[in-house]
C-alpha cells in the first residue's frame, strides 16, 4: 500500500521557540517543508509582519507566544500553539479562544509531522481541527490534566462542544483571511 503524502509538503511553516534543539528536530521531523525559525519574540514578531506562512508552530513560554498567536491570526495564519512548560487547561482555552488551529504537547514532537499533517489538511478542507485534535490527544489531556478537567470550566467546554468557541475563533482567523476579505465577505 503507498503512503499517503504528507500535506506539509512544500509548505512554508515559521517555527518560534526559544530552544534551539526544539528548533533543530522540528527542522528535521517538517524536512518536506520550508522552514523558518525564530528564537525570539522580536524576530518572530517580524517574519510574520514580512513573510507569508502556510502554518506558524509558537512555543507559548520565552517568546510570548500568545501575543505572537494574535499577531500571526491578524496576517490569517494558521497556528499551532506547542509547549511544555505552559501546559494547562487555561492556556489551552486561551489558545481556543485566540483563534489558533490546535494545541500540542512538546510530548508529541516524536509525531509532529504526521500530527501537523493531519491538523492542517483538516483545516483547509474545512473540518475543525479542533475535533480532530481531542480525538488523537484527548487521553492525553485527560491524563495530564485529570479525569475531570473540564469541569471547572464547564459552560466554555459546553459552548465548545457545541462548536461556539471553535466557530469564534474561526471567525478570529476568517476576519483576517484575504481570500475571504478580497470577496467582499
Amino acid at each position: 500500500m503507498t503512503e499517503k503524502e504528507s500535506f506539509l509538503k512544500g509548505k512554508h511553516i515559521l517555527a518560534v521557540d526559544d530552544e534551539e534543539d526544539i528548533l533543530e528536530t522540528i527542522e528535521e521531523l517538517l524536512d518536506e517543508s520550508t522552514v523558518d525559525t525564530a528564537r525570539d519574540y522580536k524576530s518572530a514578531s517580524q517574519k510574520i509582519n514580512k513573510r507569508r506562512y502556510d502554518l506558524a508552530i509558537l512555543d507559548i513560554m520565552g517568546v510570548n507566544g500568545l501575543q505572537l498567536l494574535e499577531e500571526a491570526v491578524q496576517r490569517g495564519i494558521p497556528t499551532v500553539m506547542l509547549t511544555a512548560h505552559a501546559i494547562s487547561p487555561e492556556t489551552l482555552m486561551e489558545s481556543i479562544q485566540k483563534g489558533a488551529i490546535s494545541y500540542l504537547p512538546k510530548e508529541t514532537l516524536a509525531d509532529l509531522d504526521d500530527l501537523l499533517s493531519s491538523l492542517l489538511e483538516a483545516f483547509h478542507r474545512g473540518d475543525p481541527p479542533w475535533k480532530l485534535l481531542f480525538e488523537k490527544l484527548g487521553d492525553y489531556f485527560d491524563e495530564r490534566f485529570g479525569p475531570q478537567w473540564k469541569e471547572k470550566e464547564r459552560d466554555f467546554w459546553s459552548e465548545f462542544s457545541r462548536s461556539y468557541q471553535i466557530g469564534k475563533g474561526i471567525q478570529e482567523r476568517l476576519k483576517h483571511d484575504s481570500r475571504i476579505l478580497d470577496k467582499g465577505i
